[in-house]
């Protein structure tokens, strides 16, 4: 820390500030993207929901439902229920934007049909992470501030840490979702050459968000670390 007429200035904000600067810009290019092609129209006529029918049809899964759910890219795939929910912006959008998000929920339902092992691991830290996420900060806050030893603070860290390698497993997930959506939209004739270029684009800036989400939070473990990572208890 350095200080400044009676004022400290932390120098592990900056970690803070650069994961924040990371998720905005990832977020803009999404934004920006999504917004480009959410307004070409695919040359096959389909919504996202008709297109994912097909993908999941032609890859032997009959067994998913496809529903809508409200709002933007809230897009998603439950595994343990077997649905397929697809946003307003995506179920009824004929765009090659709808088409390629449509596609990418398909790719994590052939993951887990196929029981492919990131998403296996990743749905096994799920529980963890989400008690990470939500009771890590607070756990090494109340350490620190009831001046306890270093136990809670460390547990806290632990805890937090789990939430950061959830973040970490989900990215070889979704690359490979995109990948495997990329090559049925071809396969499949959904979509021809310049539309499945459009969809890698879209399917790209949402990964963008993947990768600056995990950074930001790889640089916030890193600065809990370097503040009370080497406390010890009689401290």
């Amino acid at each position: 820390m350095t200080g400044f007429y009676g004022f400290h200035f932390d120098a592990t904000y900056i970690l803070v500030l650069v994961g924040a600067v990371l998720c905005m810009a990832a977020s803009a290019k999404l934004n920006s993207t999504y917004g480009k092609y959410a307004k070409v129209r695919c040359m096959s006529g389909m919504t996202g929901a008709e297109a994912a029918v097909k993908l999941l049809n032609n890859a032997g899964i009959h067994d998913v439902r496809v529903e809508r759910v409200r709002g933007e890219l809230t897009d998603h795939y439950d595994p343990r229920n077997k649905v397929l929910r697809l946003s307003d912006s995506t179920y009824g959008a004929t765009s090659v934007a709808a088409i390629g998000v449509a596609a990418h929920e398909c790719g994590h339902a052939v993951q887990h049909q196929q029981g492919y092992g990131p998403l296996k691991l990743r749905s096994a830290l799920a529980p963890a992470a989400n008690i990470g996420s939500r009771m890590g900060i607070p756990m090494i806050l109340l350490g620190v501030l009831l001046g306890l030893h270093s136990s809670l603070v460390q547990v806290g860290i632990w805890v937090f840490a789990l939430a950061v390698l959830f973040q970490v497993v989900t990215l070889p997930v979704e690359f490979n979702a995109s990948s495997r959506a990329l090559a049925m939209l071809q396969d499949y004739g959904i979509t021809g050459g310049q539309e499945t270029g459009y969809c890698k684009k879209v399917l790209g800036a949402a990964a963008l968000t993947y990768v600056a989400g995990a950074a930001s939070s790889i640089l916030q473990l890193l600065r809990l670390v370097l503040l009370f990572g080497g406390r010890r208890g009689d401290d």
